[in-house]
């Protein structure tokens, strides 16, 4: 048997495909970051906001509309992981125009760690080679939310 015969059945094939139920004139629409952290609080659970740390992606459209927020990983009390191709890949798969990151602080402490800086930085790279720009990442806390591009940190 020739072993350079690629057999049909042992390559994967993949489908990207995404469907939304939400009409466009029904999304919200993001403008500033006071909009962005309201409706990541409508979305995010009220019993978990203090409890554990959360990281979540706000994918828009061009015009800066809510097409939907996809949860990317939840871990304990001080931290969680945030998977960059994750982001990316719900982004690309939703043909989403720009992010907005997200993750809280059970703490309720709105100082960005040095790790939340490193990982903005990167992703605000990447973004950057793949013309999927980061808009801002937002830290909620059960009372506020700190925003990196009002803070010019972005």
């Amino acid at each position: 048997m020739d072993r350079n015969i690629i057999f049909p059945n042992t390559v994967a094939e993949i489908r990207l495909s995404y469907s939304s139920k939400v009409k466009p004139s029904l999304r919200p629409k993001i403008s500033s970051s006071a909009d962005a952290a309201e409706v990541l609080r409508i979305k995010w659970k009220k019993n978990r906001l203090s409890f554990v740390e959360e990281f979540k992606a706000m994918l828009l459209t061009r015009s800066n509309q809510v097409i939907g927020i996809v949860s990317i990983s939840q871990g304990g009390l001080s931290g969680t992981v945030a998977d960059p191709k994750l982001i990316f890949a719900a982004a690309l798969k939703a043909s989403a125009s720009s992010i907005i990151l997200s993750h809280n602080h059970p703490s309720g402490n709105l100082k960005p760690s040095d790790a939340d800086i490193r990982l903005t930085r990167k992703m605000k790279e990447a973004g950057q080679f793949l013309d999927l720009p980061v808009l801002d990442h937002i830290i909620l806390t059960q009372e506020s939310y700190y925003s990196f591009a009002d803070e010019g940190m972005l």
